[in-house]
């Protein structure tokens, strides 16, 4: 049949279609008042076969985390373990490719839901904490501690700097889906900048006092 490659294809882009459809709504109207068949419907699918992708609205939610934070964080684990540039450079290339996949698009959006939402749901907020805290703080105390090892970075608690390098970019996220979400209403935040700012007051007080960054310039986004 002429048609059986393009409606293989169609099934194949079925799920990614209807997780973005799932974090849209979820975005729009909350985990709690989305209606599984609400999903369906933006995905241009019957409810019977957003469920024999996913069983239930939980899943559906567990999955489009999976999709857009878990798998981020394992392959910034996987750039800490290879990278060959300086630690630096390396946690500057963490935290702006987490803002261009992250921040800066929908999936922002999962802070949000999450926040929003866990009390009603703690099972989602058990699985959010094994997929995406825990491993989040790893990454980046693994990061810091690298830095550490090699005489980059003096000592500091790990734990509590990775927290600190989180806690704006969850803020930012927030922001772009709450007040920032006010457009011209209220005054605007340039979220690049503020990330940028936050970055380079990191590293300056992570380095060694004489450090090559005393005196340097910005530091530019590398490939390490």
């Amino acid at each position: 049949m002429p048609d059986a490659p393009a409606r293989r294809r169609r099934k194949e882009a079925r799920p990614q279609e209807l997780l973005a459809a799932a974090l849209a709504l979820f975005a729009e109207k909350g985990f709690a008042a989305t209606r599984a068949e609400e999903v369906a419907a933006r995905a241009g699918v019957s409810k019977g076969t957003l469920y024999l992708y996913y069983p239930s609205k939980e899943e559906l939610l567990k999955a489009v985390i999976r999709e857009n934070l878990s798998q981020l964080i394992a392959e910034g684990q996987g750039l800490v373990e290879t990278a060959q540039c300086s630690t630096a450079e390396l946690l500057l290339l963490l935290m702006h490719t987490w803002w261009d996949r992250v921040g800066n698009t929908p999936a922002a959006a999962i802070h949000k839901i999450i926040l929003s939402e866990v009390r009603n749901f703690p099972d989602i907020g058990e699985f959010y904490g094994r997929e995406v805290i825990v491993p989040a703080e790893h990454l980046l105390m693994t990061a810091v501690q690298r830095g550490i090892d090699r005489g980059e970075f003096r000592p500091v608690p790990v734990r509590e700097v990775a927290l600190g390098l989180l806690a704006p970019v969850i803020f930012l996220s927030l922001h772009q889906h709450s007040l920032g979400a006010c457009g011209a209403r209220i005054r605007t935040l340039d979220t690049r900048s503020v990330l940028s700012a936050h970055i380079d007051l990191v590293l300056r007080g992570l380095q060694r006092r004489g450090d090559p960054l005393d005196d340097a310039p910005p530091l530019q986004v590398p490939t390490c």
